[in-house]
């Protein structure tokens, strides 16, 4: 054994898998809601110590599969811990997620091990940080999208430490966790058997300082801008598992919802109220609502009365809807068929009715895997009967490509990013909008789903990076979550309590200048996809010349020993 590690307690069978739970329990107080995000910096020592430990002891016959068992033991942990809560609304859908997430997560691990293996010490610890960068940028954008443990959402609670998202997005803050630990492990990887160095600890000290001073300085610093815009909110508290929807045992009439939804705003509304926001799918009823004529639904009529009676308001609101193609079966990519009737899509939508009665629509893109959009569908069509509830509809649905924004009829200066659930955890999709004219955010969202658990906590608080990255006002509306209102320096103003009815006003501003990030994008995350595939390109070319010269790698070995 290597002499920095020749100590009785490195020898224990249990040194492991205690490495492998120290990491994800420190990864799991790190995770809002707890104030306890100082803790990120510390998450993945563990794991650095466990592979120094699995490499250097020499006692492992297959050493990538031993480090991969316990790094997959730390991540199944972690997720498990973090996002149980998903199990509120399917079991078996839940456990897929906790299982496959985790699996995914050992990919850049793995990538770091093997690459340490042939290019040696500094490439190795410096592709550790790129690996995992770049497997959270492609974590954003494919089929089983999941980012919620993004590593840069871990600050969520502590948004005051990260102003400069503005500048990096959130994912500077992945890059800045594991640099923090990567220079923690550096610093005292040869303990117990050698004394720590302090000064090797000023390096990942600074690193926190640093960046944290900065940040208080700009919050101090910062303004908010822009023009002035009073808006309304309203959380109709109404069950999803036993009063939402037609069929469930206390279920309330379509009408009655929606009347619950009107008196709630009318007791707020003032003369000067821009917009009055409510939650996703607030509207329904029971044959759907078809796109090509929703002004002839009683419904709609009613809601286009009551902006009437109150000139100068808006209204977004979450709904169901349907679009007809006819005889058309390549309308689009997720169209469905009924025999007798023809090919359609179903919508999870955002739908504006500005003063002038005119009606835009907007249909949530960011889909949720297994629940709103069957990923790879023709790979893994076994994975129908797990599907998740984390919101809103479930089935498969349609999308589009475009960030739609909703002007205000009378103040083009006002207009706001439909931002539906699922959409809002993802930092450059919610910049797509506000790069086609957004000056405001409205969140609209079904936590309910998930019960009184730390989920629909944590999805409040990923807003306050929306809009620290932004530097945009949000205005939430949930339907039993939590409602309330963000402004431009992520700081959370008003906010309604859990499972209560309940209507907010505040006046917010609606601010048109775009921040670095917005500007430019996931430029952090795709420089490391790049990047990773550089050393993965280097890191193979050298498996292969030690491959095919076993000369070499055997004079390599006695030159050594």
């Amino acid at each position: 054994m290597n002499s920095s590690l020749s100590y009785r307690a490195l020898n224990s069978p249990y040194i492991l898998p205690l490495l492998s739970l120290a990491s994800a329990v420190i990864l799991w107080l790190g995770w809002p809601i707890k104030p306890l995000g100082f803790l990120l910096f510390f998450g993945f020592v563990p794991v650095l110590y466990l592979e120094k430990l699995i490499v250097e002891s020499g006692q492992h016959k297959s050493p990538g599969y031993t480090f991969f068992k316990h790094s997959y033991l730390a991540m199944l942990l972690w997720n498990l811990f973090t996002t149980w809560w998903v199990m509120h609304s399917t079991i078996p859908g839940g456990i897929a997620a906790v299982i496959f997430n985790a699996l995914f997560q050992c990919i850049p691990l793995m990538a770091f091990y093997f690459t340490k293996k042939l290019l040696g010490r500094v490439v190795g610890y410096t592709s550790f940080v790129v690996y995992w960068v770049a497997f959270e940028q492609f974590h954003l954008s494919w089929d089983l999208t999941w980012p919620w443990l993004t590593l840069g959402n871990g600050f969520a609670t502590l948004n005051q430490w990260v102003q400069w998202y503005e500048y990096t997005g959130f994912l500077g803050g992945s890059v800045w966790v594991l640099l923090v630990n990567l220079f923690i492990f550096l610093a005292i990887e040869h303990y117990p058997s050698r004394p720590i160095q302090r000064k090797r600890l000023l390096l990942p000290l600074g690193l926190v300082v640093v960046p944290v001073v900065i940040s208080y300085l700009m919050l101090a610093s910062y303004t908010e801008k822009g023009e002035p815009a009073e808006v309304v909110v309203v959380q109709p508290n109404i069950d999803p598992y036993r009063e939402k929807f037609s069929g469930h045992d206390n279920f309330i009439p379509y009408e009655e919802q929606q009347q619950r939804l009107l008196d709630l705003s009318e007791k707020l509304i003032t003369p000067n109220t821009r917009f009055v926001v409510w939650p996703e799918t607030a509207l329904r009823i029971d044959q759907g609502y078809w796109e090509d004529r929703l002004t002839s639904y009683s419904s709609i009529q009613q809601l286009q009365a009551f902006l009437k009676r109150h000139p100068g308001l808006e209204l977004v609101a979450g709904m169901d809807s349907y679009a007809f193609y006819g005889d058309n079966m390549d309308a689009s990519p997720t169209v469905r068929y009924m025999e007798g009737f023809g090919y359609f899509d179903s919508f999870n939508t955002g739908m504006h009715i500005n003063a002038n009665s005119q009606i835009d629509l907007y249909h949530k893109s960011k889909l949720v895997p297994g629940v709103e959009k069957l990923p790879y569908p023709h790979i893994f069509k076994f994975l129908g009967p797990l599907a998740i509830d984390l919101g809103g509809t479930v089935g498969s649905v349609g999308s589009q490509d475009y960030r739609s924004v909703f002007r205000h009829a009378t103040q083009p200066g006002i207009s706001a990013a439909p931002v539906i659930c699922y959409e809002s955890i993802y930092g450059d999709f919610v910049s797509d909008y506000v790069r086609n004219g957004a000056s405001l955010i409205f969140v609209i969202t079904n936590d309910g789903w998930w019960s009184d658990s730390p989920g629909y906590k944590q999805h409040l608080q990923y807003a306050t990076l929306r809009a620290i990255e932004t530097r945009r006002s949000i205005a939430r509306s949930a339907n039993t979550g939590i409602s309330g209102f963000i402004n431009q320096k992520g700081e959370i103003t008003d906010r309604s309590e859990w499972w209560v009815e309940a209507s907010l006003r505040q006046t917010i501003l609606a601010n048109s200048e775009m921040t670095f990030y917005t500007r430019n994008g996931e430029y952090i995350g795709n420089s490391m996809l790049w990047l990773s595939l550089l050393l993965i390109v280097g890191a193979t070319g050298k498996g292969l010349v030690q491959k095919n010269r076993p000369e070499q790698k055997t004079l390599h070995k006695n030159v050594k020993a």
